[in-house]
């Protein structure tokens, strides 16, 4: 093709043009918006077809940290580009490029040119399609999450006052029995057997309680550092048991709030619990305690498993647990969500590098 064109090499032109923007329409509607690559891919080969020459021509999608080619990349280009932006902001390009030894700047019609930054606006609406689709996913799964935890709360507060009774009276009357039959050792063993787990029932009843929230506060300005040490203190044996090493981080010795210490002390100790429970033999549990003028902040940190991707939405739902059969109720981190959330903070966890989890609990200082 010469410098001069004629009118139905034009016409050609258009065609490759509109050809090339119905089938880009194409791919984007019948893409997986969890599978791009094979759409970048098509999207780059049918804008090589549709310049002036295919043959020659180059294409350069680059999305973020992905680049796609369709013909031969070379660096000695001259090239025409147009910027991929989502919401404003830009996220990658798209380039169409000739050998610099063959052709210069001006080689590219300015059809060409609306398009390149056609088919960039496209591939920017189809990202921010995917955007939009997944907040929504995201704020339904977060709506109907509150809403289980709303009915939950609502059932679990009925149950512990049901069982609060019954729970009582038998501990009542079997330590009757037990004066009795305090000549009888199999008896009284037996006996012991129900009271021990009438009174793990009762603690059941407690956490219950206390994802409910409807156990009352007794909110004192306190200091939290010897609450958090006497917390950690009470599990020495469990560290000695598994050889684990805690390491205590506390920025100064007095961190002010205004909170329940039975409470926290619950936080503190059902999370030291969970770290070491999912911690190898010689494992180490940092706790590190630090303050600003606005908030407290306690991170947990374990060097287990970690928590895989698939169990981190329900982690903090009551009756959930990565345990086996017997070894947890699935109440320990509903109930460290119940308290955190009644003292107005926040709790998120994160992968501890190489390997664990680190719990960050804010807690506010007014």
């Amino acid at each position: 093709m010469t410098g001069s064109t004629s009118i139905e090499d034009k016409l050609k032109e258009r065609i490759k043009e509109l050809t090339c923007l119905y089938n880009v329409s194409s791919f984007i509607a019948n893409s997986d918006l969890y599978n791009l690559e094979p759409t970048w891919q098509a999207i780059a080969y049918s804008l090589q077809e549709a310049i002036r020459y295919p043959k020659e021509a180059s294409v350069e999608l680059k999305i973020g940290d992905e680049l796609i080619y369709a013909g031969e990349h070379s660096k000695d280009n001259v090239c025409i580009l147009s910027a991929i932006k989502v919401f404003n902001k830009p996220i990658g390009s798209i380039k169409v490029g000739y050998s610099k030894y063959k052709y210069k700047e001006n080689s590219f019609l300015d059809e060409e040119i609306q398009l390149l930054n056609r088919i960039a606006l496209e591939i920017g609406n189809l990202f921010e399609r995917k955007q939009i689709i997944e907040s929504e996913a995201l704020a339904k799964r977060h709506m109907e999450r509150v809403d289980r935890l709303g009915i939950l709360g609502e059932i679990t507060a009925g149950i512990a006052h049901e069982l609060n009774t019954p729970l009582a009276n038998i501990l009542g009357y079997t330590e009757l029995l037990k004066d009795q039959f305090k000549n009888n050792p199999e008896v009284i063993n037996d006996l012991d057997k129900i009271i021990n787990s009438a009174i793990y029932s009762r603690e059941v009843v407690k956490k219950l309680m206390f994802f409910s929230c409807d156990m009352p506060h007794q909110m004192e300005l306190r200091n939290t550092v010897p609450i958090i040490k006497d917390a950690i203190g009470l599990l020495s044996p469990n560290f000695t048991k598994k050889n684990i090493s805690c390491q205590l981080e506390i920025s100064k010795d007095e961190i002010m709030l205004r909170v329940d210490a039975i409470q926290l002390t619950q936080v503190v100790f059902n999370l030291v619990i969970n770290a070491i429970y999912f911690s190898p033999k010689n494992g180490v549990i940092k706790v590190m305690v630090s303050d600003t003028d606005k908030q407290m902040v306690l991170k947990i940190s374990d060097e287990g498993p970690g928590i895989k991707t698939d169990k981190s939405e329900n982690i903090f739902n009551p009756f959930f647990t990565t345990k086996p059969v017997g070894d947890g109720s699935g109440l320990g981190l509903s109930v460290v969500h119940g308290i955190v959330k009644s003292h107005k903070g926040s709790i998120k966890f994160e992968p501890n590098i190489p390997k664990g989890t680190i719990f960050t609990i804010v807690l506010p200082k007014n």
